[in-house]
């Protein structure tokens, strides 16, 4: 994503200014609608698969999130979807709602927020914290973070940083190039180039094996503790529009 600020330019510097912003909305453009199955591996296991699906809705994006759970993981009663509405512009990615819901009758993990850019909020619930506070340039949801690094991507400016909703907090995630793998996926070879993210003192880091040929869309993404792997997702099937 990651900055939201819609700016207004005088005429000195109108002609280069608009050829940026078109620049960037052709970029923009190249953020294709997109149907993905992954598998989930916990400590070698594979405990659930996840569909996420991108489409396209005028001015604004939708994505979405389901997992199913697969061996053991069908010992636990959850089954979490997640939906992100967020719009892409010349300066970022803007989420504009995100909600969870874990598929119980507890709402300890569910989570329905709105993010006001006119009025500067973002308001409502959190895993049963109340939110209501500032929204700030770049902020994204647990959903709109993953279109947000795939637009930078994209644009061919990588983020430094992302800045993370949390309850009634927000986070600071540094993002860093670790290099470049081929991963021999269902799709057949595939070249990618793999991002880390981490929050400062944090034990854990997430890694994501993004592919150009693919639109960065994530071929593999895996969180390690003190590095040690504690689950792995492996891109299964892609749908692309």
């Amino acid at each position: 994503m990651i900055t939201r600020n819609g700016k207004h330019i005088l005429p000195a510097g109108l002609l280069s200014l608009t050829a940026l912003a078109c620049q960037g909305f052709a970029l923009a453009d190249e953020l294709q609608p997109f149907e993905a199955s992954y598998s989930w591996q916990w400590h070698g296991m594979t405990v659930a698969v996840s569909t996420l699906k991108l489409e396209k809705r005028e001015d604004t994006w939708v994505y979405r999130s389901r997992s199913e759970p697969r061996g053991i993981g069908r010992m636990f009663s959850e089954r979490p979807t997640q939906e992100s509405i967020l719009r892409v512009t010349a300066s970022g990615t803007e989420p504009l709602s995100y909600k969870a819901d874990d598929g119980t009758s507890s709402t300890k993990r569910d989570v329905d927020v709105r993010f006001d850019w006119l009025h500067g909020h973002v308001t409502g619930v959190y895993e049963d914290t109340p939110v209501d506070i500032p929204v700030r340039a770049g902020l994204q949801d647990d959903m709109s973070v993953q279109i947000a690094l795939m637009v930078d991507l994209l644009r061919g400016h990588p983020p430094a940083q992302v800045l993370l909703l949390d309850r009634d907090a927000v986070r600071e995630y540094s993002y860093t190039r670790e290099g470049e793998e081929t991963l021999d996926t269902p799709l057949g070879r595939v070249s990618t180039v793999i991002y880390q993210s981490h929050k400062q003192g944090s034990p854990r880091v997430d890694l994501f094996w993004c592919a150009p040929a693919h639109g960065y869309i994530p071929m593999r993404v895996e969180q390690r503790r003190l590095g040690e792997v504690q689950w792995t997702m492996q891109i299964q099937k892609l749908k692309r529009d």
